[in-house]
């Protein structure tokens, strides 16, 4: 069926082909094929990739005319390929001719400067399927999701915006519609002092401190 929706086949090539069909490697000649999680192929549809990729030609399931097709292919994966070729799961050759250009995205957790751009995407987005125009984040909710780890990557934050667009009875976005899981996963942390040259009254910044651990309490 993948090497079908890739390459296309003719009339009768297996059961259920009643009519010739053009795959996605046809349709996108002159353009670009993007393939998602690519670490899932299987290896024999690895080989004729590979022959697609250095040939440029192709035949379709059942067929013996050659295509040819000049195609930009962009790929996705969240496992390590190298390690998959060291285990013999993904080809050598075929590793190292999509191995060209690589742009590595760091966990979500590496990159919180990101948390606030994306999470502003899934409140537009999720606004206006659910017809919630015009949301926005409390600053206590968006400090719950910069601390938290992300284990899921942007597919959890999505989650997390997408839950509280629905829960939400109000264009503010506030901390009880932040999950559970993300809201008690918040770590003390020491505060940052930066004591300048004539000093500072120890006595005073303890005071201080003990007044905000109070405000934050209640």
């Amino acid at each position: 069926l993948l090497e079908s929706n890739l390459f296309g086949h003719v009339k009768g090539a297996f059961t259920g082909a009643i009519y010739p069909k053009k795959g996605l490697f046809e349709l996108a000649d002159k353009g670009t094929i993007f393939f998602d999680e690519i670490g899932n192929i299987p290896l024999e549809t690895q080989a004729k990739l590979l022959r697609v990729i250095q040939e440029r030609e192709f035949m379709r399931l059942g067929g013996v005319e050659t295509i040819k097709v000049d195609v930009r292919i962009i790929a996705a994966t969240n496992v390590e390929l190298r390690k998959m070729m060291e285990e013999g799961k993904f080809r050598e050759d075929l590793f190292y001719r999509l191995h060209v250009i690589t742009v590595p995205l760091p966990a979500l957790r590496e990159r919180r400067e990101d948390v606030p751009l994306l999470a502003q995407h899934f409140l537009e987005k999720y606004g206006v399927e659910n017809q919630k125009p015009r949301l926005e984040l409390t600053p206590e909710a968006l400090d719950l999701l910069l601390e938290y780890e992300w284990p899921g990557n942007v597919r959890e934050l999505e989650n997390v915006i997408e839950r509280a667009v629905v829960l939400s009875t109000s264009p503010r976005i506030d901390a009880d519609l932040v999950p559970d899981h993300v809201r008690n996963s918040r770590r003390f942390q020491m505060p940052q002092f930066v004591v300048p040259p004539e000093g500072i009254s120890y006595r005073d910044e303890e005071i201080a401190f003990q007044r905000g651990l109070i405000e934050s309490a209640l």
